[in-house]
């Protein structure tokens, strides 16, 4: 992805939209992204000219461009596809990519919003049972926090369907393209919205890994560099991203392992971007900083206190769903404040040109 990245910055469209398809058919977890880079190839590619307040010149319209990146597109997908199709074989291969029977979320919950969705119901649920407001036996038992990779219905707010989920993913995502299409900024407009997508669809899409968080950290990083204020939320969202995929290394002699990564890529990342904006304002503010230091208890109570307690038999989901629910609220509020950013951010007069 990146390589495609640096491709497209350098204005190898060609280059850089080949390498996207190919990488997206390696892993269809790239179709997150895909707005991103189908809105930008259009933008400044195959329209070719802009005018002179930065709107879209629309006389610049270049059939031969759509031709060639048309080429691209179907000759990646017919050497990757083709031979499931001459087999027959492509509605199994597309059920297999979109697993819509897997349920909303994977048994551990990726912090999104889907995460702070279900533990807003379980917690509705709780209460309740307690004010005698539900009725006992009509609640599944663990529907959500079983461990399993199933449908589930919740049972306090509404469920959840794919549908839904699509439909809140391109509600989320669509600013973003808007700002590429009708506030260009070049590469930096490019990278905004590329993160934008790949946050918007990990906050709403339906049965999301945790590790898709990966796709935002990584081109959030090449942004970071460049301002004080992506590179604070570069800090928030990467520590936050890391810490929430501990849960995967999840034996003994994995701990200092993951602990001790985790140290060396967060002070190594807090130092160099500290230095690098040393003459402008602290990159965290006061309550960014505390909710970072609250990782460290968070980690301890779920790694050495909660296994020595009897609650480790009847409520083994709690370290999951309290890192789950925690992390779900940092990388909300990155969602949040990059969006915020994008939106108000003014376009100087060169950056219009371009």
């Amino acid at each position: 992805m990146l390589l495609s990245v640096a491709r497209l910055c350098q204005k190898r469209y060609l280059e850089g939209a080949l390498l996207f398809a190919v990488l997206l058919h390696f892993k269809h977890i790239y179709v997150y992204v895909a707005p991103a880079y189908g809105i930008y190839l259009l933008r400044s590619y195959c329209f070719t000219a802009n005018n002179a307040d930065g709107s879209l010149k629309w006389r610049s319209f270049s059939l031969l461009h759509v031709t060639l990146l048309g080429l691209i597109v179907c000759l990646v997908s017919a050497l990757s596809l083709g031979p499931f199709i001459v087999l027959g074989q492509l509605p199994q291969v597309i059920s297999r990519l979109f697993p819509f029977k897997r349920g909303l979320c994977h048994a551990y919950w990726a912090p999104n919003f889907w995460a702070l969705y279900n533990a807003m119901d379980k917690a509705l649920t709780i209460f309740g049972l307690r004010c005698n407001f539900l009725d006992p036996t009509k609640i599944p038992k663990a529907s959500m926090t079983g461990g399993l990779v199933q449908e589930f219905q919740h049972t306090v707010l509404p469920s959840v369907t794919p549908l839904a989920a699509l439909i809140c993913t391109f509600i989320s995502i669509l600013p973003s393209v808007f700002c590429l299409w009708f506030k260009p900024q070049g590469p930096r407009g490019f990278l905004q919205c590329l993160v934008l997508c790949a946050l918007s669809s990990f906050m709403f899409g339906w049965h999301v890994h945790e590790k898709a968080i990966l796709l935002a950290i990584l081109p959030l990083s090449l942004l970071s560099v460049q301002r004080a204020k992506d590179a604070g939320i570069y800090l928030i969202l990467t520590t936050t991203g890391h810490f929430s995929l501990f849960p995967l290394l999840f034996t003994p002699p994995e701990l200092p392992i993951k602990i001790l990564l985790m140290l060396l890529f967060t002070v190594y990342s807090f130092s160099s971007l500290k230095s690098l904006f040393r003459r402008e304002r602290p990159l965290l503010n006061w309550l960014e900083t505390i909710y970072l230091v609250q990782l460290v208890p968070l980690e301890i109570f779920c790694e050495i206190i909660f296994p020595l307690t009897p609650w480790k038999r009847h409520f083994p989901f709690i370290p999951l769903l309290l890192t789950s629910v925690y992390c779900a609220l940092g990388v909300t509020y990155t969602w949040l404040k990059l969006y915020v950013s994008v939106l108000t951010e003014r376009i100087s007069v060169r950056q219009k040109a371009e």
